[in-house]
């Protein structure tokens, strides 16, 4: 879906680049970027250094840098134009069968809130008028919208690395106690939580190593405060 953006956009100047975030790297995330044929650049994040450096908390989130390497915008919610999530959803033959979990999971889905064409519009208006653009944002305002980055956030950060280091060097038990500190130090950080659940489940279920996973905590929160809307 960002290919038919980029298509638009690419005559006017603008590179999509996607990035894939997923300590499984090439074999957990190559699958699916090989299904999309991208034409952009699709890079895989197998570090997460995307969250320690910008400050990614969830997907897909944007980040908008000029052609002298200046950010523009800050991290936010980006969807290409169209509700990928509908999308994802329509046309999908769900089984009468299905797991119960599983209807759940796309019922919830089918709340989560988002703008997709509010922010392609936004993207259009930038490409067309550069620095004149109503969105794009100075310096000072985008280190104003950042995502605050206080001693706890650093500390997660640090766990999840850890975490993650530990994980690929098949110490998994050693591995999730990182990742817990993670969850408790960043609860906001759906990444961090995403990530950890995936390793125990496709789905992202129940497990006996965390006391959380996406469906409750989705609900507990309200579906539709998943995705924060873009400040457009």
């Amino acid at each position: 879906m960002w290919q038919e953006l980029r298509a638009e956009l690419r005559p006017q100047g603008v590179e999509v680049v996607t990035v894939a975030l997923d300590t499984g790297g090439a074999d957990a995330a190559g699958p699916f970027i090989d299904a999309a044929a991208p034409e952009h650049p699709s890079l895989i994040d197998a570090a997460h250094q995307l969250d320690e450096l910008l400050g990614i908390a969830n997907v897909p989130m944007g980040v908008w840098i000029d052609e002298r390497g200046m950010l523009v915008r800050p991290p936010e919610v980006a969807h290409p134009g169209r509700n990928m999530l509908r999308e994802m959803m329509r046309g999908r033959d769900i089984p009468e069968d299905a797991p119960p979990r599983v209807l759940e999971m796309l019922a919830e889905t089918a709340k989560i809130r988002v703008e997709p064409q509010r922010y392609a519009n936004a993207l259009r208006d930038w490409a067309a008028r550069g620095v004149d653009s109503e969105y794009a944002l100075s310096p000072d305002e985008v280190v104003e919208r950042s995502r605050p980055r206080p001693l706890e956030s650093s500390q997660a950060a640090a766990h999840f690395a850890l975490g993650q280091h530990l994980y690929r060097s098949g110490h998994a038990d050693e591995a999730r106690a990182h990742f817990r500190a993670a969850h408790r130090l960043d609860p906001d950080n759906w990444t961090y939580r995403r990530q950890a659940w995936s390793f125990e489940d496709p789905l992202q279920g129940p497990s006996e190593h965390y006391d959380s996973d996406w469906l409750s905590d989705v609900k507990a929160s309200g579906a539709e405060n998943y995705y924060p809307l873009p400040d457009l």
